[in-house]
């Protein structure tokens, strides 16, 4: 199993980063997916990457955190993401873990180190936008 984590403290109450994660397709774009599609519990991400177009649909899941989903079809054998918000004393800081491991046609064929470097840009992509939206409203 690999596992990316990413952390950003951000100035604003923890309620506010809670906030921002309201709006869960402009959070999915945020990570610089080309596509994405939000029905009840599940949210549908695709990437064109040269050739190839990656597709991944994800299940929310219950949990202690601010956001957890796993991966329900796609190239990864397993892949769980769960968000959390702690208290910091300038406000929040925020934590992105990404637990997966390679599998599938595709899957097998990429690198995780390439994989960890990807989803360890889009983590700091979506908490960036966290933190704009916590902090600007």
């Amino acid at each position: 199993m690999e596992e990316v984590t990413v952390s950003r403290d951000v100035a604003a109450p923890p309620e506010a980063v809670q906030a921002a994660f309201e709006d869960v397709g402009a959070f999915m774009r945020a990570a610089g997916f080309d596509e994405v599609t939000v029905a009840d519990d599940t949210v549908t991400v695709g990437r064109n990457i040269g050739l190839a177009e990656l597709e991944l649909t994800l299940r929310f899941v219950e949990s202690d955190a601010a956001l957890t989903y796993e991966q329900v079809e796609g190239m990864f054998k397993t892949m769980t993401t769960t968000y959390r918000v702690d208290d910091h004393p300038d406000g929040a800081t925020v934590t992105a873990s990404t637990e997966f491991a390679l599998g599938g046609m595709i899957g097998s064929a990429l690198d995780a180190t390439l994989i960890k470097r990807q989803r360890t840009n889009e983590l700091k992509d979506q908490l960036a936008y966290l933190e704009r939206m916590a902090t600007d409203g």
